[in-house]
C-alpha cells in the first residue's frame, strides 16, 4: 500500500481539472500541463478532490500509484502558486544578466553564454543570485541544471554556479613543500 497514493489532492479553484481517456488535464491561468496516468490506476474527482486507487495487486501498479499521484500533486502546486529555484555566482568577474528574455552570463570564458529559457519559465537576476520560476517543476529544475551546468562549482576556491541551499566540500589544494633538504 503507498502513503503517498492513499491522500487524496485537494484542487483549489483556481484550477480546473479534467478527466479524460487516460489523461489528466490541468488548466489555470498560469498555464496548461497534461499528465498521462497508467492505465492501472484509477482517478476520481469528489467534492473538489482527486483520489487515485489501484485497479489490481501488480507490483508496477502498486510503485506507479503513488508516482502518478505525486506527479498530479506537482501540477496542482505548480499551477496554484508555482516553483522557484535559486542558484549562485561565485567568482572574479563572474556576472549574470537579462538581454530581454534571454540569460546573458559571463563566466570567464572566451564568450558569453546565452541561455533561452523554454516556455513558461521566467528568470530573472539580482546582483549574483539567479531566480528561475514556472508551474511545471520539472522544467524548472531542468533549466537550473542546465544553468549550472555552464559552470559547475569547484572544490578549491568555490567558484562557479550552484544552487542557493548547496554546499560545497572544500579541498585544501597543494601544500608547500619543506625548505629542508
Amino acid at each position: 500500500m503507498s502513503k503517498i497514493g492513499k491522500k487524496p489532492i485537494v484542487v483549489p479553484a483556481s484550477v480546473e481539472v479534467k478527466i479524460d481517456d487516460g489523461f489528466l488535464a490541468f488548466k489555470s491561468s498560469n498555464g496548461n500541463l497534461k499528465l498521462e496516468v497508467p492505465r492501472n490506476i484509477k482517478v476520481e474527482l469528489k467534492d473538489g478532490e482527486l483520489v487515485f486507487s489501484p485497479e489490481n495487486k501488480l507490483r508496477l501498479t502498486q510503485a506507479l500509484w503513488g508516482t502518478t499521484r505525486a506527479l498530479a500533486n506537482n501540477a496542482v502546486n505548480g499551477l496554484s502558486s508555482g516553483f522557484e529555484k535559486s542558484l549562485k555566482l561565485e567568482g572574479v568577474g563572474y556576472k549574470a544578466n537579462m538581454e530581454g528574455e534571454t540569460l546573458v552570463l559571463n563566466l570567464g570564458l572566451s564568450h558569453p553564454v546565452k541561455f533561452v529559457p523554454p516556455q513558461g519559465i521566467k528568470i530573472s537576476v539580482d546582483k549574483n543570485i539567479i531566480k528561475i520560476t514556472g508551474y511545471d517543476k520539472a522544467v524548472v529544475g531542468q533549466s537550473a541544471a542546465k544553468i549550472r551546468a555552464f559552470k559547475k562549482p569547484e572544490p578549491y576556491k568555490g567558484k562557479g554556479i550552484r544552487y542557493s541551499d548547496e554546499i560545497i566540500r572544500r579541498k585544501a589544494g597543494k601544500k608547500v613543500a619543506g625548505t629542508a633538504k
